[in-house]
């Protein structure tokens, strides 16, 4: 997928603000249902917006929303005129349960390695999130996740890198199915799939030069590559 090539230069300790977020939306893109449209996205937790830009240069999206809560709107704005793409990316600060769209309003809301630090609760998808996207619109999320719920050493080395309470973000892609299906199946065509590019998007992390990243590749090294995967989240709103 040579257009990966075209950001390379954001594959940085700048920029990059865990694994590499460019190859979870490439391959979130690659396997959205045929049907899926753009036109009209809503990049949810969006950082640095440069999943935005990407979104913006490949799919058909017209509009592009980059929504975040930590990174000031106006940072990047910048970031957006560099590409010469500020008449189609509008960047946004705000908080992802307090959003201040039309309902019914997105073809599509994308969200990368943002979502789970705020949708592990029971009724946010349904309450917060769903009712932005057309019927017949798609949400599409990619997040960190577990192959299988670690035990015994590997568990407290698990709790021990993922500091805490971070560790409860971590979900299997079946719980993730459940939780969904749970709140919107009978509204809803839900699937959950492992992502592919995890080898490929944790080494550009550990080769941005990032100290986090230092620690993380330690860590894997050590036997957390064998339960942690990527879950890719497609629901379409019936």
């Amino acid at each position: 997928m040579n257009h990966i090539e075209n950001y390379r230069k954001y594959f940085t300790k700048d920029y990059l603000m865990g694994p590499n977020s460019f190859r979870l939306l490439d391959e979130l893109i690659q396997r959205i249902p045929a049907d899926a449209r753009f036109r009209r996205t809503l990049d949810l937790g969006c950082g640095y917006a440069l999943t935005s830009l990407f979104i913006a240069n490949e799919t058909d999206a017209r509009s592009v929303y980059a929504y975040d809560l930590w990174i000031p709107a106006t940072d990047n704005y910048l970031r957006i005129r560099e590409y010469q793409l500020e008449d189609k990316v509008i960047p946004l600060h705000g908080d992802a349960m307090d959003m201040p769209f039309a309902r019914n309003y997105f073809d599509a809301i994308v969200s990368v390695d943002a979502y789970h630090y705020f949708g592990c609760k029971e009724g946010v998808f349904r309450d917060r999130i769903l009712p932005f996207v057309k019927k017949g619109g798609y949400v599409m999320i990619a997040v960190p996740g577990l192959k299988e719920q670690p035990q015994g050493e590997m568990k407290r080395l698990f709790e021990t890198w993922a500091e805490g309470d971070d560790a409860q973000l971590f979900r299997t892609a079946a719980w993730w199915e459940e939780l969904l299906k749970g709140e919107c199946g009978d509204c809803c065509d839900i699937a959950v799939k492992e992502a592919e590019c995890f080898d490929t998007a944790w080494q550009e992390w550990f080769d941005s030069g990032h100290e986090y990243g230092a620690r993380d590749r330690e860590f894997l090294s050590k036997g957390l590559d064998g339960i942690l995967n990527f879950v890719l989240i497609y629901v379409r709103k019936n």
